[in-house]
Parts: structure tokens; sequence; C-alpha cells
């Protein structure tokens, strides 16, 4: 199967108007919309759209009604100018654990049927449960390359303590036997931030889940404690609080196809 569990760890590092460093381990699950059945046959300890030690629920993403991804996902490439053949799309995502998650950042590799990677959709999630989509078309030639780097701008309010005027840059290395996904922040003041997640894959089975639950048992509860912690460790460097701009509902930035 090409699902798997990616096992390393996220780096957060802030350059201005105060340096902050935050590492903690972490893993994520790479899901291939057309296994995650047969991952819960195969699993005693994985479901899907029901309780279990991990969980896959439809609803935690895309518009979070539950309806089937693929259509939903394969919209949003259409709105790019592409048009979907029917390849594997893939989700590198936190599963549920004991029914809670929350995943500040899901990103969708949406595939041709020869492999080739046409669009990486960056699915932002805010601790006030708001969502945005970054939906950007993978540049010609580079649906194969090691690694693959797009940009775009922000347009949705993360933190109380950034400002939504910035450009992000991505750097991905798609999931193989690692993966690595890098979010660099910047404005017109230059580097603000840069977050990272690399892993190592290992094959998806009840070994596996057990062994990742043994070692972050409560691994979304701490991912909010550590977002909270560093809130807290800003507020105390006195770097200025932004208000919270509300959303107004699920959001999509599109990078239209070159």
């Amino acid at each position: 199967m090409k699902s798997a569990i990616y096992a390393g760890k996220v780096f957060h590092r802030r350059f201005r108007p105060r340096a902050h460093t935050l590492r903690y381990g972490l893993f994520q699950c790479l899901f291939d919309l057309d296994e995650i059945d047969r991952i819960a046959q195969r699993c005693r300890l994985f479901s899907r759209n029901r309780w279990n030690l991990f969980s896959f629920h439809d609803r935690d993403y895309g518009d979070r009604s539950g309806a089937p991804l693929r259509p939903q996902i394969e919209a949003l490439v259409r709105r790019t100018g592409q048009e979907p053949d029917g390849g594997p799309i893939r989700l590198l995502t936190m599963p549920r654990m004991l029914g809670h998650v929350f995943n500040p950042l899901s990103v969708w590799f949406c595939h041709r049927r020869d492999g080739s990677l046409a669009t990486i959709i960056y699915e932002v999630t805010n601790t006030f449960r708001e969502r945005h989509s970054y939906v950007i078309p993978v540049e010609a030639g580079q649906g194969t390359a090691p690694l693959i780097r797009q940009a775009c701008d922000k347009a949705f309010y993360v933190s109380p303590f950034m400002d939504i005027d910035m450009r992000y840059d991505f750097t991905v290395e798609p999931p193989m036997e690692k993966t690595r996904v890098v979010v660099a922040g910047a404005d017109g003041g230059g580097p603000l931030i840069v977050a990272a997640f690399q892993g190592d894959r290992r094959e998806l089975g009840d070994g596996a889940l057990i062994a990742a639950f043994l070692r972050h048992p409560l691994l979304s509860l701490k991912v909010v404690a550590g977002i909270h912690v560093e809130a807290l460790w800003l507020f105390l460097k006195r770097i200025g609080v932004r208000r919270h701009v509300p959303s107004g509902g699920d959001g999509y930035s599109i990078v239209a196809a070159a």
C-alpha cells in the first residue's frame, strides 16, 4: 500500500521581533483515499468514520460535511484550470486518536494516473476551528521531482502573533521513504517564521499504530497544548497581539495553473 506512518519531528522557529524556537516529536499518516477502507479491514486498531484507538473521519477534512472527499478535492483541482484524470489522492495528516484530532496543517497530494504530482493542497486549521486551503498546481517538470517549491500570499488568520500581510514559501519532499514539509513566512522586512515536519516511513499496521500510540498517547492534545505554551512564551517576550479576524467560513486560495 502507498498509505503509511511517518514518524519524525516538528520544528518551529520565529526570527522577528524576538527569536523563539520550538521542537517536539510527532507522527503523521499518509492516507491514500482509495485504501482507507482496506486499512480499516486489516487493522483492528483503525476505523473509518467510527470510534477506535485510531480513526479517519471524512468530516474532519474538506468542507467538513462528511461528503465523499475525492469529489471535493477534484473540484478544487479543477478551479486551478486542471482536469483530474482519476489519479491517486493522498493526504498527510494526523489521524484521530481516542476520538480527538487537531491538525494545524494537512497536506493533500493530488496525482495524475502516471504517478506525477499535479496539485498540492495545504489545508490549514486554526485554534478557532476556522479553515483555509491553499490550492497550488505543481509546475510543469516538477511533478516527479524529489523536492517541490511553491509560494502564495497568506490569506488566513492563524496566530495572534503574526500579521496576515505575509507570503508563504513551501518546500515539500513528497512522501516516499521520507517526507518533509517546510513552510516559511516572510513580509517586507524579511523572514519571519519557519515551520517544518520531517518523518521516516513505517508500514501502516497494528504494530506500528500501537508503537505510535505508546510513544505519543495524547498526540493531538499535545499539539494543542504546544500551540498555547508557545503563545504564552511569545506573550511573555512582549510580542504584540493581533486581533482575531474571523474568516467567515472555510475559504480557499486558488493559484491558477501556468
